[in-house]
């Protein structure tokens, strides 16, 4: 099975603290790291976990920061499809409290690849699965020769100009970024999945679903609705029906809490 992300790239540098700080206090940080992330990298990585394979088609800034990034990226296993932009490569700062939740502080505008690039796009065409995070109106359209596409409504605003139906459409019910209301999208998606965290979440058309157990203790939250998102295109893409990619979805975020940082709890298929 052929899998692939079209989407974003952030440099993230993590803080592990006893809680993030309130204005004008010090708090001291207990462990520090740094690797590629965001959620079309982290999405990606997944997807490679459960296929063996997949092809990430991004942009990157052309400093030494989005150079290491690609290098990373490549070493945890992806097909790197990369528009090199003359900007600095977009940063993010997360703090990780005590009890594992994560707090995002972004640095630079989103870098997304275009349709104009010159990239592999006919490839997309050849693929069971797609899950799109951002990009232009031409990339996406791209995208939906594939055989699934599944997309974040953080890309709303290119899903609403491109006028292409989606097979799902999957995001967070308690991120305001992330929300769907009926007519948001013409056409709508042929599913929409609201994640909810450890109440599960509601599959329209269909009903609530429940989070899967956990594997073990809450490490990290980061990347746990993109290791989701990634579980329901992949699910989606080997023809289970909504019911048990969900499930699996389910299954996905549930072990990316358990690891630390962007990728370390990820689900492999011969784990699932």
């Amino acid at each position: 099975m052929r899998v692939a992300v079209v989407g974003h790239v952030e440099w993230v540098e993590f803080l592990r603290v006893p809680a993030v700080p309130r204005t004008g206090e010090i708090v001291h940080v207990l462990e520090a790291w740094a690797e590629p992330a965001g959620g079309g990298a982290v999405a990606a990585v997944q997807l490679c976990k459960l296929a063996g394979s997949a092809d990430f088609f991004t942009a990157l800034g052309d400093d030494q920061i989005g150079l290491h990034a690609a290098e990373q990226l490549s070493g945890l296993g992806l097909e790197l499809h990369v528009a090199w932009r003359s900007e600095p490569q977009r940063r993010a700062v997360t703090f990780v409290d005590g009890q594992g939740e994560r707090t995002i502080v972004v640095i630079g505008d989103r870098i997304v690849p275009r349709g104009g690039d010159p990239l592999p796009w006919g490839e997309l065409a050849r693929m069971d699965g797609v899950y799109f995070t951002g990009g232009d109106v031409a990339s996406l359209r791209a995208a939906r020769a594939a055989r699934v596409l599944t997309a974040t409504p953080r890309a709303r605003d290119t899903l609403r100009e491109a006028r292409v139906e989606l097979d799902a459409l999957v995001g967070s019910a308690h991120d305001a970024g992330e929300r769907y209301e009926p007519g948001d999208i013409d056409p709508p998606p042929r599913l929409y999945v609201a994640t909810a965290g450890d109440e599960g979440g509601t599959i329209v058309p269909g009903g609530p679903f429940a989070a899967a157990p956990l594997p073990g203790p809450v490490v990290d939250t980061y990347g746990a609705g993109d290791s989701f998102a990634a579980g329901l295109t992949y699910g989606l893409a080997a023809g289970m029906n909504p019911d048990d990619a969900v499930a699996l979805a389910a299954r996905c975020g549930a072990a990316a809490l358990t690891g630390r940082g962007a990728f370390a709890g990820q689900l492999r298929l011969t784990d699932a």
